[in-house]
This record gives structure tokens, sequence and C-alpha cells, in this order.
């Protein structure tokens, strides 16, 4: 499915999808979302990793890096991991 623009709704919910559609505690990168709604994929990273710390804040997916939880409010920098919360 390719989006010219995805809207924060859609961002949302390709993120809740991939997530569920993996097997329990299996994690993906955002980047396997960006690539999947659109050829030109990077410009959606930021949205995705914003989207992503919402779904945090709401307890709605984790968010870790090298194994390890990262906190929703603290600044993210390099690769996230992210799963079902």
């Amino acid at each position: 499915m390719t989006i010219a623009q995805p809207t924060d709704a859609q961002l949302r919910h390709a993120l809740l999808a991939k997530a569920q559609a993996r097997r329990s505690g299996t994690t993906f990168c955002p980047s396997e979302v960006a690539r999947e709604l659109a050829a030109d994929w990077r410009p959606l990273m930021e949205p995705l990793r914003d989207t992503a710390r919402e779904l945090a804040r709401e307890g709605r997916l984790r968010v870790t890096q090298k194994g390890e939880s990262l906190d929703a409010e603290a600044p993210w920098r390099g690769p996230i991991r992210l799963s079902l919360a």
C-alpha cells in the first residue's frame, strides 16, 4: 500500500497493524512500515517515530534500543525497535 502523504491516523494504524502481525515479543523497525507506505520512505521516519512515541505514552507500543525499553518522555537517538506493549 503506497500512500502519497499518510495522515497521523494512517501512521498509527500502520504501526499497530505491524505490531499485531508479529509474533509475541518480536520487534520491528519503523522503517519497515515507512517502506510499506511510500516509495520515498525516508521522509516518513520522523513522523513515524513521533507516532510511536505517542503510542508508547498510551501504553500501546513498547519502544526499545539494544533490548532495553526507552522512556517515551526522554530523547531518542539512533535506531529503535517497536513491539506491542
